[in-house]
């Protein structure tokens, strides 16, 4: 966790004492597991103390954020989903004029390193496209 949060042992550590955070379960060896909501979590807490905010005023927006409905968490993991997304685009059209001057070997290549990924993420999108009862 301590890695994928780019945060030291000791931080995950003592925002577990704290209450910022909670592992899921832990290990026969008590090690302690937690979720991918923990790691999101995490990096709320760090963009958070990058404002500047104290750890008590981030315990506080975090208590807050946990009273949230699941109507208005959906709502706004979908528009953080969507801000992503014209990012992208974004991202994209910058790169389209630097991939037309590639030759096609360096392209080829430069796509294999991304292009697992990239599908994961399209189809993913689209799992959750087709699983959404529209009204």
């Amino acid at each position: 966790m301590a890695k994928a949060a780019d945060v030291s042992e000791r931080t995950i550590d003592y925002y577990t004492k704290m209450g910022l955070i909670s592992p899921e379960s832990r290990t026969q060896k008590n090690y302690r597991l937690y979720s991918n909501e923990t790691l999101n979590r995490l990096e709320r807490i760090n963009l958070l103390k990058q404002e500047k905010y104290t750890l008590e005023e981030i315990r506080e927006k975090l208590e807050l954020w946990n009273k949230v409905s699941n109507e208005e968490h959906v709502t706004e993991k979908l528009s953080s989903l969507e801000i992503h997304l014209q990012q992208l685009e974004r991202e994209v059209k910058e790169l389209e004029p630097l991939i037309s001057s590639l030759k096609p070997g360096q392209a080829r290549h430069a796509f294999s390193n991304i292009m697992p990924q990239s599908l994961a993420c399209i189809e993913a999108l689209r799992i959750l496209m087709n699983n959404v009862p529209f009204s």
